[in-house]
């Protein structure tokens, strides 16, 4: 089954009209994107979108032999113009199946958002899922085998794809490719890393694929270092980093405080923000959960700086007399088991930890202990992990991966 993508972009394209935004005055070229349609063995249209038979035509393909037009959400503004030939676009009710006479068969799937998701099987059996923008699939039930390639709002509904996984219907081999793009993201590399944290890339309009054919699948890095200033966005960018997956379990090192409201308002936030589909754990024992065989569940450790803190509370780093008597080797020790865990770790791991090596040099003999080892605790932890980030004002630059 093969595979021609129109168009990738949000129902108005990318740039948007008259927009003056940063990502939308650099969408240029290749980043520029169409509304999105699919073309599907030159037979299946999904979405008629202005102008599709001119990008099917600069595709090299034609719109001549389509035999079924099929619409996925609602289309606002002006009734699009349907070209000479083409059949009346339609819709196919929720859990109804379309047989074509090409040897194709459409279901369509119930939505939590208006519109309606095809399940799209080719004559040779292969099968692609197709997304229209802002939607999740609703009700999904598990799937027997993963789909060779699903065509999503990515960056819209991250969420989306977390249930699919869910369900079994993302595997590792599946092509995800993010569609509906908008100035959400800035356009190229940063754009791409994002998909990339998700599993999932971009093309550029015109672009015709091989359902089933294994193409540039990113891998999900297992191992993921996060690293910030106060207030720089590192958990954001953290959480980010997972919102695509089910079962996330979310560890805070930084416990409860009781008494300290201002502490609390800001755990709550942190709970807010988190979907609610993930688990939380409020511990520093990260040991056995980087080496629990019994949980693959990705694992978000919100953060290394507060275990730190913890580590040194344990082993009286703070008094000279029992650092000098012990406490530097305990705390070298725990050091060394965590990274030791952190290597062994099968599941996918992001750690968050500040960056403090940068700022005013601490004024007291612990706060500069606690600098240095922060420090080494991070280049550890940073040296076991594929990808390594610096967030700065909510940008975060690869250091690794």
């Amino acid at each position: 089954m093969e595979l021609t993508l129109l168009g990738t972009g949000a129902p108005e394209g990318l740039p948007r009209p008259d927009c003056p935004c940063a990502a939308c005055a650099a969408a240029l070229g290749p980043d520029a994107r169409a509304a999105t349609a699919l073309l599907i063995d030159g037979t299946l249209l999904l979405d008629l979108t202005p102008g599709a038979a001119f990008a099917a035509a600069r595709a090299g393909h034609s719109l001549g032999g389509v035999r079924q037009v099929l619409l996925s959400h609602p289309h606002d503004g002006p009734a699009v113009e349907v070209p000479a030939g083409l059949p009346a676009p339609g819709r196919v009710p929720d859990g109804r199946e379309l047989a074509l006479l090409t040897g194709h068969r459409v279901r369509a799937l119930a939505l939590d958002a208006p519109g309606t998701g095809y399940e799209v099987a080719g004559p040779e059996g292969e099968r692609l899922l197709y997304l229209p923008p802002g939607a999740a699939p609703s009700g999904l039930e598990a799937v027997r085998t993963p789909y060779e390639m699903v065509i999503a709002d990515v960056v819209g509904r991250p969420d989306a794809l977390a249930r699919l996984r869910s369900a079994g219907a993302i595997g590792p081999t599946t092509d995800v490719l993010a569609v509906h793009l908008d100035h959400d993201v800035p356009p190229g590399a940063e754009l791409a890393r994002r998909l990339a944290a998700a599993g999932a890339r971009a093309v550029p309009d015109g672009t015709t694929l091989v359902v089933g054919a294994y193409e540039e699948v990113p891998d999900v890095p297992r191992r993921t270092l996060v690293l910030g200033g106060a207030r720089s966005g590192k958990s954001v960018e953290a959480e980010r980093r997972l919102e695509a997956f089910p079962d996330v379990l979310y560890v805070a090192t930084g416990g409860t405080r009781g008494g300290d409201t201002e502490w609390a308002q800001r755990v709550a936030l942190h709970r807010e923000r988190r979907p609610g589909s993930w688990r939380t754990s409020e511990t520093c024992d990260l040991v056995p959960l980087l080496t629990d065989p019994d949980d693959d569940a990705p694992l978000l450790i919100d953060c290394l700086s507060l275990w730190l803190t913890y580590a040194m509370d344990e082993v009286g780093a703070w008094d000279d007399a029992e650092w000098a008597d012990g406490g530097e080797k305990a705390l070298r020790s725990r050091v060394a088991e965590l990274v030791g865990a952190v290597r062994a770790a099968r599941r996918v791991v992001v750690a968050v930890s500040n960056e403090v090596g940068s700022g005013i040099v601490p004024a007291t003999a612990s706060g500069r202990r606690y600098r240095d080892e922060l420090g080494r605790l991070n280049a550890a932890f940073a040296g076991e992990c594929e990808h390594v980030l610096l967030v700065v004002a909510g940008q975060a630059l690869p250091l690794r991966g």
